[in-house]
């Protein structure tokens, strides 16, 4: 294993410093590292809160900041943080509206954003599952939270800071995790610091279909294939999953995971937009890029989200965080 470390020990709360300190102008870390918040606080807004294992960067700190979430809570790598840390973070952002936990499927993140939020009043959650790939894995009951969570923390973000109350994001979070389909594939395993080999053994003309963010099995182990094929059966479990609500206006999000370079990237966005589109799909949104992450796992996913006129709206809004900036 090669990796830029001093300590496998203190690798999480030394990578979150010198990330706070490369973005001290908006962000400011809580004490004890437990989370990461947005320096400016706004009065009388609804605080969104997310969190999960670490290992996913950008995701969640690096979606802290305007328009997007108040507090991230960072765990070891892929693995839950705790519900003390999310009561800390909830404490420290909490303006007075309320707090909307915004939680990925996973069994760790549910049960321990469930105990803080019944430790806190005025608190309600959003739980993703936009990954069509399983229906149960190893982490999850149900379906998995993956990509998907970005575009959720998007536009509930930009929701909140016009002023939407708890109530009205909870609902407005369920229909855009409702409208939102992603599916991964995975090149190469990931290699957790802390166990020193890759997570699974993968040979040089395989790829898992379907994989998780955690290098958890997908549906299946195939042999490597064109992009324009993976793209093809991506993106038919897709549109098959939306069960024909698959028309009209959509955001296109194509995410890598740690390991693929942005010209493979782009490739697949061209394969899935020209797929999409030839489905009745129209792109009116995009993304690209390693945003929901698997360490140094090579491979992507594609994800889907059916827009209207608000949630387009929501989706414009201007951002400002470590990962996002557009519209200041």
């Amino acid at each position: 294993m090669k990796k830029f470390l001093n300590s496998v020990d203190t690798m999480l709360t030394e990578s979150l410093d010198g990330f706070v300190a490369a973005h001290a102008d908006i962000l400011v870390l809580g004490e004890e590292h437990k989370f990461v918040r947005r320096k400016v606080l706004k009065p009388g807004k609804v605080a969104l809160i997310s969190g999960g294992g670490s290992g996913h960067e950008p995701l969640h700190g690096g979606l802290v900041g305007h328009g997007m979430l108040d507090a991230a809570c960072p765990g070891q790598v892929f693995t839950s943080p705790t519900p003390d840390q999310m009561l800390a973070a909830a404490q420290a952002v909490d303006t007075g509206a309320g707090c909307l936990f915004i939680v990925k499927n996973y069994e760790g993140d549910v049960m321990n954003f469930d105990m803080a939020a019944e430790m806190s009043e005025g608190v309600m959650q959003v739980v993703t599952n936009d990954d069509v790939a399983v229906e149960n894995s190893s982490y999850t009951t149900g379906r998995r939270g993956v990509a998907g969570t970005l575009v959720v923390e998007k536009i509930l973000g930009a929701a909140a800071e016009q002023g939407m109350a708890l109530e009205a994001l909870k609902a407005l979070g369920e229909r855009v995790n409702g409208a939102t389909r992603s599916m991964g594939v995975a090149l190469t395993s990931c290699t957790v610091p802390a166990a020193g080999k890759p997570t699974f053994d993968i040979g040089d003309g395989e790829m898992e279909f379907g994989v998780g963010i955690h290098g958890e099995p997908g549906r299946r182990r195939d042999a490597l294939k064109s992009a324009d094929a993976i793209a093809e059966e991506i993106c038919t479990a897709i549109l098959g999953d939306l069960d024909g609500s698959a028309k009209g206006p959509a955001l296109l999000f194509v995410n890598g995971f740690g390991g693929t370079p942005l010209m493979e990237l782009y490739l697949m966005y061209n394969s899935a937009r020209a797929i999409f589109e030839k489905h009745g799909v129209t792109v009116t949104r995009s993304l690209v890029g390693s945003y929901v992450t698997s360490l140094d796992m090579a491979g992507c996913s594609i994800t889907l989200t059916m827009l209207d006129a608000e949630t387009t709206a929501l989706w414009d809004a201007p951002v400002h965080t470590a990962a996002l900036r557009w519209g200041m």
